[in-house]
């Protein structure tokens, strides 16, 4: 009987798996559509473990200031253990901070609240102290000196420290001979040796008493060589000589300021430079400006903040510029030049400089212009015609300006053809009253720019005249009347050139110190 001829009973039946090929025909699909998860793709793993990598190699090479500022603990105590350990090896200063005093100084710095810092710099004060005995008893003076300084650095008891010192003073002065130095001195004291070198009487003196303070026979000889040298002082004070008598004074000074004799001397010497300054004025009020000007130069080599001296000095060079105007108003070029070289360099800032500078300019363009070989008509048609010019210049105000064409200008030009004609005599002596004229017109009606420009060739024309002095100090008024009515009405730019205008007319005209007060503090105030 064939299986398939088997009666079904149940027992024998199997139930046969049936297969869905669908699925299994879309699975594959389905696996492809889902996304792969991050942490399985290698490209992440590489990633992460380049991180690490860098991680662990940061940690290596910052593993010290990572410490450092997680655990500031751990670097303190680093430190004192450093310390000590130069501590004990005798390592105690070092300017590569590997001393045990800049480690000591560190630690305490991040730390202040422990004292083994500060009980571990006393030890290194105390080992200083040691070490300096040391080199004591071994004859190494320099080194014995620089840890005794170490250890007062440190604050070690004051009465250990002298004690060393006193020590060291007498080994030294033992070692040196200090006997032969005293005679030396008193030697170079007999010879009038006082200064000017390390084997004088003061210089030997003074390197006793540097190492033996109490010494009598070297505290007598420095008094007596400095009474001596003050002496010398006083002789070159009666000579003129006021450098050489500073310089012995200075020196006195600066071996002993507390000197009996100091006090007297440099009085002296103070009625010398006023006596020198006073002379100096003389001089130059007297028109003796090469003797006024040595004389002032010599007051300030001795002292350089001489605020009289220097004034007198920049006045010194405003004669030179008066000088140079005159020598230009006659023609004397060369001289002028000269004069104007000297001005410029003692009053560089003076106004008076700019106006020796045009009077000397204008000369020469006067002498250059054409002349030289004309006939005597050509001539005298040219000093017409220049004369014309200068009255149609005249007569419009143009005193000075513009160079070259002003009415002083066309003036010059006529004079440098024919000085001695009877038409550029009048026109000169015409001109100065007009300029006067011109400038008491203008400032009644104050056209103070105008009225200066008629002042400045009123003193072109005759610096000398007794008048321009009044004339200067009644413009510098009105420069400050117009410019206190304009600081008023908040123009505080021109009044601060007023003020300007007024200082360099005349610095002590009556009520600029008020207005210059005013002045400033309208410069000071906020912008509104």
């Amino acid at each position: 009987m064939t299986r398939e001829d088997r009666p079904d009973t149940g027992r024998d039946r199997r139930i046969e798996p049936r297969i869905d090929w669908t699925r299994i025909v879309a699975a594959p699909r389905a696996r492809r559509d889902h996304p792969v998860p991050a942490w399985r793709d290698r490209r992440y793993w590489r990633w992460a473990l380049l991180v690490a990598l860098l991680l662990v190699v940061l940690l290596v090479v910052f593993r010290r200031p990572l410490a450092d500022a997680l655990w500031p603990e751990t670097r303190v105590q680093t430190l004192l253990d450093q310390a000590d350990s130069a501590l004990a090896g005798g390592h105690l200063d070092a300017t590569d901070g590997s001393g045990a005093r800049q480690l000591y100084e560190a630690a305490q710095a991040l730390d202040t609240d422990r004292s083994e810092a500060a009980m571990g710099l006393r030890r290194v004060g105390q080992e200083a102290l040691r070490q300096a005995a040391a080199a004591l008893a071994q004859s190494r003076f320099a080194e014995a000196r620089e840890r005794l300084a170490l250890a007062r650095e440190l604050q070690v008891p004051r009465a250990q420290a002298d004690a060393l010192a006193a020590r060291l003073r007498a080994r030294e002065a033992e070692h040196a001979g200090l006997d032969g130095v005293v005679q030396a001195a008193m030697q170079a004291h007999a010879a009038g040796r006082l200064v000017g070198g390390p084997d004088a009487a003061l210089p030997l003196y003074q390197r006793v008493l540097a190492l033996q303070p109490g010494r009598l026979e070297a505290l007598e000889g420095r008094e007596d060589a400095l009474s001596d040298l003050l002496q010398e002082a006083g002789r070159h004070l009666q000579r003129n000589d006021l450098q050489q008598a500073a310089s012995l004074i200075a020196q006195a000074r600066a071996f002993d300021p507390g000197h009996v004799g100091l006090p007297q001397a440099q009085a002296a010497l103070a009625t010398a430079l006023e006596t020198r300054r006073r002379a100096a004025a003389r001089d130059l009020a007297r028109g003796r400006l090469a003797t006024a000007r040595a004389a002032y130069e010599e007051v300030l080599a001795v002292a350089p903040d001489d605020a009289a001296a220097r004034q007198g000095l920049e006045q010194v060079g405003v004669a030179h510029a008066g000088r140079a105007e005159r020598h230009a108003a006659d023609f004397r070029l060369q001289q002028a030049r000269r004069e104007l070289l000297d001005a410029r360099a003692l009053a560089p800032h003076s106004p008076r400089i700019a106006q020796a500078e045009q009077a000397v300019a204008r000369a020469e363009q006067a002498r250059d212009r054409p002349g030289t070989g004309m006939s005597a008509g050509e001539r005298a048609r040219r000093v017409q015609t220049l004369l014309a010019e200068m009255a149609s210049a005249e007569a419009q105000g143009q005193w000075l300006a513009p160079p070259g064409e002003s009415a002083y200008d066309k003036l010059r030009a006529a004079q440098a053809l024919a000085a001695d004609a009877p038409a550029v005599k009048q026109a000169s002596a015409r001109l100065l009253p007009a300029v006067r004229n011109c400038y008491e017109d203008e400032l009644r009606a104050n056209r103070i720019r105008r009225a200066q420009a008629c002042l400045q060739a009123w003193q072109t024309l005759q610096p000398r005249d007794a008048g321009l002095t009044d004339a200067r100090r009644r413009l510098a008024e009105k420069w400050i009347a117009v410019g206190s009515e304009r600081l008023g009405e908040g123009d505080v730019a021109f009044a601060a050139q007023a003020l300007e205008e007024a200082r360099r007319l005349d610095a002590g005209v009556s009520g600029l110190d008020d207005f210059l007060a005013r002045v400033r503090l309208a410069q000071a105030a906020p912008p509104r």
